[in-house]
């Protein structure tokens, strides 16, 4: 007998739970190095039209199948598309929406760690300080050479890592939070962990923006040069398709679409609940994030302190520059920089943890709801294969690169088109339409009828396409023993779901049949 399923405890709590799935490391530390290594207020227009051809339909999308499957008991895309498609293979297919997250989160979990390490060590004041310096790299470097002592990769070995106990040991800390945080379910565990984290989040990263508004550089730099980088365009970027690319690919990292996670969270409403405004909600909370206090809070005091171009210098050098190395030195260098420096890190622990715990969630799903495990037995079972699996990234050099860009990256878009094929092609477009407008608070305007069946698809369908010639032959090329060790732990990966996807239908067809 299947468990009986969870709901959400009330609508604050979804959204707000929704939105901490996508409130994560991205929008304070991916959006401001996209945008200032795309052209600042360029990577504005593209991002925006994104978010409306791209971003919202597809949150829609993954909403809409997950009410449709949470209707029916199944709380997976695994289950989704085997109602939808009808096809012994179908359910195969959606084994990418547990697949994807769940090996996300094995090195998500990890970085999250970081955090809450940095934090701890501003509070205790025990970061690097640094030189005010008329070079750039002298300025950064103490806080270069701490993320590469954190991680172990001063390690003289061309293939292992060698990070130090501390670092192993707030991983520890970071993965049995997240544990006992699901541990204890979706409306006691994942709900009121929403409800604190996430007003706690935009109260400290108002803080911040106070902070980074009054600070002035000797040459007199001021918040309006940090501002002006962000929101005036340069115009003749647009014909770069690189920064279209570019802007499109963050909206998947920033709303967490192709993830599964979202497909999840909403087979958990309650009867009759609306989809349209729920949805548009937690997108736009998400947006005000990024956005409004991301790109404003990392890309303001990183141009007032050194520059547009020494900005974007910074951000063309690496995901992590301007929040794990820029900031921290730039907190260095102000008065109480060491508290300020606690509460940006402490903010990105909290963003990280209301992702992870959603990243975790698909997989919690599938194993209560297809192989009727307990809750805890579920919990248990995910976090020795994380535990284990971990160690991948944590030890073997570019092994969290590779999984970032297979799992991470290439394949959020495949899943994506997959979510949308099933939702709008294989549904059909009038019930799937019907179906975003069941229960609705607001009325969907119609152009996005069209948008959904037509644009969203053609819009995917070309960053697929884009990625498989411009990025794909270049990770071909690594043939390293550790690349293929994280190769095949994803290959290892998806055969154990193949196989336990067949012994769930196998268990639910003997049942049916007895």
């Amino acid at each position: 007998m299947l468990n009986q399923r969870e709901h959400w405890g009330s609508r604050i709590g979804l959204i707000l739970a929704v939105a901490g799935n996508a409130i994560g490391l991205g929008n304070f530390l991916r959006f401001p190095v996209q945008a200032a290594d795309n052209g600042g207020g360029a990577f504005m227009i593209p991002y925006m039209i994104s978010f409306i051809l791209l971003g919202i339909p597809l949150v829609w999308v993954e909403w809409a199948l997950g009410r449709y499957g949470g209707e029916r008991g199944h709380g997976t895309a695994i289950a989704v598309f085997d109602l939808i498609w009808k096809k012994p293979f179908a359910k195969y297919l959606g084994i990418l929406g547990v697949i994807i997250p769940l090996v996300v989160v094995v090195y998500y979990t990890y970085i999250e760690s970081w955090t809450l390490l940095y934090s701890f060590f501003s509070l205790i004041n025990k970061l690097p300080s640094t030189p005010v310096s008329d070079g750039l790299q002298d300025y950064l470097k103490p806080f270069e050479n701490f993320l590469a002592s954190l991680i172990g990769a001063n390690s003289s070995s061309e293939v292992f890592l060698n990070p130090p106990w501390y670092t192993y040991l707030f991983f520890v800390i970071t993965l049995l939070l997240n544990l006992y945080i699901l541990h204890r379910g979706v409306s006691a565990g994942i709900e009121k962990v929403a409800k604190f984290a996430m007003p706690t989040i935009f109260i400290m990263a108002f803080l911040l923006l106070v902070r980074v508004f009054t600070l002035t550089s000797p040459e007199g730099r001021n918040l309006l040069d940090g501002l002006g980088f962000l929101w005036n365009p340069d115009f003749s970027a647009l014909k770069d398709p690189k920064v279209w690319l570019a802007a499109a690919g963050q909206i998947f990292f920033t709303l967490s679409i192709g993830f599964g996670a979202i497909l999840t969270y909403a087979s958990y409403l309650k009867p009759k609940s609306d989809i349209a405004l729920n949805g548009l909600a937690s997108a736009s909370v998400n947006e005000f994030a990024e956005v409004i206090l991301g790109g404003s809070i990392a890309i303001t005091a990183s141009v007032i302190f050194f520059g547009i171009a020494a900005t974007q210098q910074i951000a063309s050098q690496g995901a992590f520059n301007l929040g794990f190395m820029a900031l921290p030195a730039i907190f260095a260098n102000i008065p109480y920089g060491e508290f300020f420096g606690f509460i940006w890190f402490l903010l990105l622990f909290f963003a990280g943890i209301t992702s992870s715990i959603a990243l975790m969630q698909p997989a919690i799903a599938f194993l209560e709801d297809e192989l009727g495990f307990s809750r805890d037995k579920a919990v248990i079972t995910l976090g020795i294969f994380l535990f284990i699996s971990a160690n991948i990234p944590i030890f073997l050099k570019g092994a969290l690169d590779e999984l970032d860009f297979w799992i991470g990256t290439f394949s959020l878009v495949i899943f994506a088109l997959l979510e949308t094929i099933t939702f709008v092609w294989i549904l059909g477009s009038k019930k799937a339409w019907e179906e975003l407008n069941r229960y609705a608070d607001i009325k969907v305007p119609k152009i996005f009828y069209y948008i959904l069946t037509y644009i969203s698809p053609a819009f995917l369908i070309v960053i697929l396409l884009w990625w498989t010639f411009t990025d794909l032959p270049t990770k071909l090329v690594p043939n390293n023993i550790n690349a293929w060790i994280a190769r095949g732990f994803i290959l290892l990966t998806v055969i154990i779901g193949v196989i336990l996807v067949k012994i769930a239908w196998e268990k639910k067809n003997g049942r049916t049949s007895s």
